[in-house]
């Protein structure tokens, strides 16, 4: 049943709407003013807007603008006085799906309704027909606002930065974009920058031929050659070194790639993803990424929202991870107790729904009852949170205790200690300051 909002500051009006759409077989929900609308659309997901244009407050304009600004794929009707058609005839080159003038006959509004629901459904996809996003598991208004965004883009070929935390899903993300462009029946590519060493990365992007450096017995398709086609999805593009930023850069300018130890560019036709949970705006005041590459992979940004930020997910999640763990290793398991439950939707989940899949998967594992009980779930989201600080602490931990060492070693000594790590003293005194570390205190 679709669903409709309707807006309007004349209490009967909105009575008599609602009561002629539910006849017609549509589920409305109504505000009284643009305000309350927007609160309502924050919490729930309307295929159709219906609004009165002149009211009191914030008018139907400006809440046509917001929609058309963060729900583009979402179409409005707006309802206006005979004064003021050359407002609406102007609001509808601006976007606007289509306007009736009061008082208007109820055949032609039931028929601009259907004829926006059909756009509507052709736009974002209906259910039978959204396989493209199988994959993502949400029932939260900010994930279906992301995910009709990415609907959108998916028909083109501009290039996409997805951000997001560790975590939220910016690969799966990646690959509905995919999957929903006319380049699904093609190569998918994923490659994480962050997790191939920088002396092969440059090998890994681009290729390599026979000879270029010691070890290259063969020729070596790279990876935008395996994508050429289809799609390319640049993981962690925030940790790319800059010197291979420079021939990433070349690759988006000329749409050619020329491997190691080749003197023949190649053509390429290859649409580009990136994600990064970095600041990437941050990198480039630090001078750690190009700003001309930034511009160029951000033509259109999506960002992934934490879990902790769609909680209303996390019991659909929990249930969905659930049933997949249990037929996988065979487990009896029902679902959680109800004290489970509240736990999970309770916790802070700084790993987000990678972190959630984690404790769920244990959970199943280490359970011996239908039910897995808020006890287990306490214990497995403990361990959890344990190992989740050690990687992310572990590079800090170890350089602090390095310094203390280092400092020990050399009496507080800080020329001889700064020469000893290969680092100059000024270096050396900002991993003092970073780590709040006195060398007055070693040597006392």
């Amino acid at each position: 049943m679709s669903r409709i909002l309707l807006v309007d500051d004349d209490a009967d009006l909105l009575q008599l709407l609602s009561m002629r759409l539910a006849a017609a077989g549509y589920e409305t929900v109504t505000a009284d003013s643009a305000e309350a609308a927007l609160k309502t659309l924050a919490v729930t997901r309307p295929q159709l807007v219906i609004t009165d244009m002149r009211m009191q407050g914030m008018d139907g304009m400006a809440l046509f603008e917001y929609i058309h600004k963060n729900m583009p794929a979402l179409p409005v009707i707006m309802l206006t006085a005979h004064g003021s058609i050359p407002d609406a005839v102007a609001a509808t080159q601006r976007g606007i799906f289509s306007y009736l003038t009061k008082p208007f006959d109820s055949a032609a509004l039931l028929e601009q309704i259907a004829r926006a629901l059909t756009f509507s459904s052709a736009r974002t996809g209906t259910a039978a027909n959204e396989q493209w996003r199988a994959g993502i598991v949400t029932q939260s208004s900010i994930m279906e606002d992301v995910l009709l965004k990415a609907r959108l883009v998916a028909e083109g070929n501009a290039s996409v930065l997805i951000r997001g935390a560790s975590g939220t899903g910016k690969e799966l993300l990646a690959h509905a974009i995919h999957n929903a462009s006319p380049r699904a029946n093609k190569q998918f590519v994923a490659i994480n920058c962050a997790a191939i060493p920088e002396q092969l990365l440059e090998s890994e992007l681009f290729g390599h031929t026979r000879g270029a450096f010691t070890g290259a017995v063969r020729d070596h398709k790279g990876l935008f050659q395996s994508a050429d086609g289809g799609t390319i999805f640049l993981d962690e593009i925030g940790d790319m070194p800059l010197a291979l930023q420079s021939k990433l850069l070349r690759v988006l300018q000329e749409r050619q790639v020329t491997p190691l130890g080749a003197s023949v560019a190649i053509p390429l036709d290859v649409r580009i993803i990136s994600a990064t949970h970095r600041d990437l705006k941050a990198k480039i005041r630090a001078g750690e990424f190009r700003e001309d590459i930034y511009y160029r992979l951000n033509v259109v940004e999506l960002v992934l929202p934490s879990l902790a930020e769609r909680r209303e997910d996390i019991p659909l999640l929990a249930m969905h991870f659930l049933s997949a763990l249990a037929q996988k290793y065979n487990r009896n398991i029902n679902g959680f107790s109800r004290e489970a439950m509240e736990e999970l939707v309770r916790a802070p989940w700084p790993g987000n729904v990678r972190q959630l899949l984690n404790v769920v998967e244990q959970s199943v594992v280490l359970s011996t009852a239908p039910l897995i009980s808020s006890v287990l779930v306490q214990q497995t989201m403990h361990h959890e949170e344990e190992m989740l600080l050690s990687l992310e602490e572990s590079k800090t931990r170890f350089e602090r205790e390095y310094l203390i060492r280092i400092l020990k070693l050399t009496e507080g000594n800080v020329s001889q200690a700064a020469r000893l790590s290969k680092r100059n003293r000024t270096e050396f005194y900002k991993l003092l300051q970073k780590h709040q570390l006195d060398p007055a205190s070693i040597r006392s």
